[in-house]
């Protein structure tokens, strides 16, 4: 019999691919890396949630009316399957240059020979992203 799902942690990603590699990012203290982006504060819509972490993490401003969902994906925590993250996952452009803020230790460009070292709801956005060519 299956574990009922006791937690759903909602977040918003923001997919930046460039030249087949897609944009992580290592918060600190942490020891796996990300895609950019963060869990809903209140009644913020996805793109409010966007908008604003990826300014925290990263220090660059989204165009908010560039957003594309890519999609929405659910997969429980490695350590915890009681626990089940949703990351509905966007495309924009920004405006800026991409900097590690305080919060982040790292920034890095992973492909799909990386998937491994990302979560497992990112693992479905990398087979995805894999799938249609996008991540080499």
């Amino acid at each position: 019999m299956e574990s009922p799902i006791r937690q759903l942690i909602d977040t918003v990603a923001w997919v930046l691919i460039d030249n087949g590699r897609i944009l992580c990012a290592r918060p600190r203290g942490k020891d796996v890396f990300y895609i950019p982006g963060g869990k809903r504060e209140g009644a913020e819509t996805d793109l409010e949630t966007l908008v604003r972490e990826v300014a925290e993490e990263l220090t660059v401003e989204l165009s908010a009316e560039t957003a594309v969902h890519v999609g929405t994906y659910e997969a429980p925590v490695s350590h915890d399957e009681n626990t089940v993250v949703r990351m509905a996952c966007y495309t924009a452009e920004y405006r800026g240059v991409l900097t590690a803020s305080s919060e982040i230790e790292a920034l890095a460009w992973f492909g799909f020979g990386d998937r491994d070292l990302v979560p497992p709801v990112d693992q479905l956005l990398f087979d995805d992203l894999a799938a249609s060519g996008a991540l080499r």
